[in-house]
């Protein structure tokens, strides 16, 4: 990297994928309540897409804003299904919940990016992909929560691709790194255009 690229984020998924891409970067956690932020866009009634830019955003705007000579990765992803955004599950039970309301139905995750210099977003994508969830029974949904309860609370829709949540699924339409939260292939372009990344 020509220029200095923190990833404003505390993901380990988004971090191994930057490093796997041999991208030198730094990490540094935004601190901001996207919580209260997400019921002010729900209350304006964003569109979900909205939502997860503008969340992106303030995460790379507020480290951005720190060191103005970096380039800030900011990262979120939302889930849409059927105009209802779903969250990180609280607990086990609403994580059942999640994927009841899923199962045997299409639901859409949206993966935004976006890039601040010296606290101005100079790049933003969001990638979308369209995802089948098959009719998993209770039984199997209630096991697959007690298994990977410590993985998948950190997950909106209470469920890792590249984990056992694949058993879930029937098709994924879309890129597999937006599934994983990071528009990689949008991203590394940018970097490379740019001449932050050798061509």
């Amino acid at each position: 990297m020509s220029r200095p690229l923190i990833l404003a984020s505390n993901s380990q998924i988004r971090a191994q994928l930057l490093r796997q891409a041999a991208v030198d970067f730094t990490a540094q956690p935004a601190r901001v309540d996207e919580e209260m932020m997400r019921d002010a866009l729900l209350a304006e009634e964003a569109p979900p897409r909205d939502i997860a830019d503008a969340l992106a955003e303030m995460k790379a705007r507020k480290v951005s804003e720190k060191h103005p000579e970096a380039l800030v990765l900011g990262c979120d992803q939302v889930l849409d299904h059927k105009g209802t955004l779903l969250a990180k599950p609280g607990t086990p039970d609403e994580a059942e919940a999640q994927l009841r309301s899923l199962r045997n139905d299409r639901h859409m995750l949206l993966s935004a990016a976006v890039i601040c210099e010296a606290g101005k977003p100079i790049w933003r994508h969001v990638g979308q992909v369209r995802l089948r969830m098959r009719d998993a029974s209770d039984d199997f949904i209630k096991g697959y929560v007690a298994r990977n309860w410590d993985s998948i609370q950190h997950a909106v829709g209470a469920y890792k691709l590249e984990e056992e949540g694949v058993r879930l699924f029937t098709r994924i339409e879309g890129d597999y790194f937006n599934v994983l939260g990071l528009p990689l292939l949008e991203l590394l372009s940018y970097l490379t255009l740019r001449g932050d990344l050798e061509q």
